[in-house]
């Protein structure tokens, strides 16, 4: 399973920078096995929690998220850039290489105490998964886990998420 998922995922050479080995999951997404693959390993990782929600953070998260939420019975939390949600939201800033970043979620997504789990497709620095998780603990929620297909290991992003539950498929050292 995670062999051929990760034989689907494209590695762009220098990307979107020299020195860097873009991991591509488009292709690996647009393969209906390795989806199904990647969907699979994230249902196995947490059905045995309960979850009351899956967060999906905008916009990879939100492929995975969806039919987690599906699988695991239940609801979804999109967590967007901002100026994207309709109603009342709430925001977490968070730290850049230079300068700052924002995401943000529907003040109402989710009630005090209910069980989160976040899901993105790649786990790098984990600036943008710290601040979900943040936020929706600033909302009143236990986030439970963070799932990932792709983990670049040598970044160090779990360190950010220290006291989480962090899974991912497939881990790559180095750029």
């Amino acid at each position: 399973m995670q062999n051929y998922v990760e034989s689907k995922v494209r590695d762009i050479v220098d990307f979107p920078k020299k020195g860097i080995i873009f991991r591509d999951i488009t292709t690996a997404v647009k393969d209906a096995k390795a989806l199904q693959f990647m969907v699979d390993f994230l249902v196995q990782q947490y059905e045995d929690k309960k979850i009351d929600y899956v967060a999906g953070i905008e916009s990879r998260g939100f492929i995975f998220g969806a039919p987690l939420a599906y699988k695991l019975n239940a609801g979804f939390i999109l967590i967007r850039k901002p100026g994207k949600l309709p109603a009342d939201t709430i925001s977490q800033e968070y730290e850049l290489e230079y300068g700052t970043d924002k995401i943000e979620m529907h003040a109402d997504a989710v009630e005090p105490g209910k069980n989160v789990l976040v899901i993105d497709d790649l786990l790098a620095t984990g600036g943008t998964v710290d601040a979900a998780c943040k936020l929706l603990k600033k909302a009143g929620a236990n986030v439970v886990g963070a799932g990932f297909i792709i983990e670049l290991s040598d970044l160090g992003g779990r360190k950010k998420l220290e006291g989480i539950d962090v899974t991912s498929m497939i881990q790559y050292k180095g750029l």
